[in-house]
């Protein structure tokens, strides 16, 4: 029996069905002038587009300042400046990491986000504290949205002593983290081997996936990228493994793009872009038409490393079309596809879509089509999670 019908909408192929939820799913996708089930709710659309709900493939929720008044950025712009921050200024916030995260998980809910990568910082400053605060912003908004952790060596990984950070991130993982981190295996540890042995190990050991933070640059990038797709191969992880930023792709010759892109489709090895606007930009369109898997986060929203973002997907996606100069309807239909389905499909959202048996996550806005819905970005009108009105013009429902 259904028990929610949705009504006065359009899908993105311009048809215009009637769709039945229960328990939480698309229980059946029907003509719009057929009958809906007795003595079920109907809510009516006012001729929104309704579309799946959007994937937000990289943030950091333990870092945010949402839920304090506005911080001024403290940090010098290089990163350890950062990071000694980070250390200096979460600890003495009022507001805990469960409490900050919440706020931006309920914002990324409002504009349409129904899953979520993030990051959490584990050093031997935090230990677990940063991992513990997500993961119970996580449960507290499970009704509303999936989150999905990384337990992230933000400080470095040899750096940090080695094997002490690796028995960290390893007990992060049983602590309830879903993904093992990296980052700069060169410019930061200055040992690529250490560092990839070492997580590559904890993956297999635990049966997670990685991410590894890459900005270094150039030839430099270019050697880490090669090396972590050759571990992935030798491990057997083609399909787990995903580089965060990889600037360095965006930094050397078209001839060596088209040789990393044939790599990583090789390796199965995904990337994950926020359109950074100080860095070079991966060729994003030459990494998809290689097989590469492209999807899209917005990384820091209004934190201690940026003082930018309000958590849209539908924007960040119109940043990383502008800095891309995606501008056809065909291009920015890719472009939606790595703001939903290729990002869904990194994280293991299945099945993922709006078709009968599909959980029905879901959101709708005021535009005619999907291009127009990245150019414009207005607010959500209604947001849907398993089945349940979880956000409303543009605001989380409680």
């Amino acid at each position: 029996m259904a028990e929610l019908v949705l009504t006065n909408f359009r899908l993105a192929d311009g048809s215009r069905p009637r769709i039945a939820i229960a328990d939480g799913c698309i229980a059946a996708i029907l003509p719009p002038d057929a009958p809906g089930p007795a003595d079920t709710q109907v809510m009516d659309l006012g001729g929104d587009l309704l579309l799946p709900a959007l994937v937000d493939g990289h943030m950091h929720l333990d870092k945010t300042l949402f839920g304090l008044p506005w911080q001024p950025h403290a940090a010098e712009p290089f990163r350890q400046s950062r990071i000694d921050t980070d250390q200096r200024l979460l600890p003495s916030l009022p507001l805990p990491t469960g409490e900050r995260a919440g706020e931006l998980v309920r914002r990324c809910v409002a504009h349409g986000t129904g899953h979520i990568r993030t990051h959490a910082d584990i050093t031997p400053a935090f230990g677990l504290a940063a991992l513990q605060g997500v993961l119970a912003a996580k449960q507290t908004h499970a009704h509303a949205v999936t989150v999905q952790v990384v337990a992230f060596p933000q400080a470095g990984v040899m750096r940090q002593g080695g094997a002490p950070m690796l028995e960290l991130l390893d007990a992060a993982i049983r602590e309830g983290a879903d993904l093992v981190g990296g980052i700069d295996p060169c410019e930061v540890d200055r040992n690529p081997s250490g560092q990839l042995d070492g997580i590559f190990a904890i993956a297999a050991k635990r049966g997670v996936g990685i991410d590894i933070h890459l900005h270094e640059p150039g030839q430099l990038g270019l050697f880490s990228l090669q090396e972590i797709c050759a571990r992935t191969k030798a491990c057997g992880m083609q399909g787990r493994v995903t580089i965060s930023h990889g600037f360095c792709l965006g930094g050397i010759g078209e001839a060596q793009q088209k040789a990393a892109a044939a790599l990583m489709a090789e390796a199965g090895v995904s990337l994950v872009t926020h359109g950074a606007g100080g860095a070079t930009l991966p060729p994003l369109m030459l990494l998809r038409r290689a097989g590469v898997r492209v999807f899209c986060g917005n990384d820091d929203v209004r934190d201690t490393w940026s003082p930018y973002g309000n958590a849209d997907m539908l924007e960040r996606a119109a940043i990383i079309g502008w800095r891309e100069d995606l501008r056809t309807d065909p291009l920015l239909e890719e472009l939606f596809d790595m703001v939903s389905a290729q990002g869904a499909a990194a994280l293991g959202i299945a099945p993922y879509g709006i078709f009968e048996g599909s959980p029905a996550n879901l959101f709708s806005l005021p535009v005619e089509n999907v291009p127009e819905a990245i150019g414009g970005h207005p607010p959500r009108r209604s947001v849907f999670h398993a089945g349940r009105l979880v956000a409303q013009d543009g605001a989380w429902l409680a």
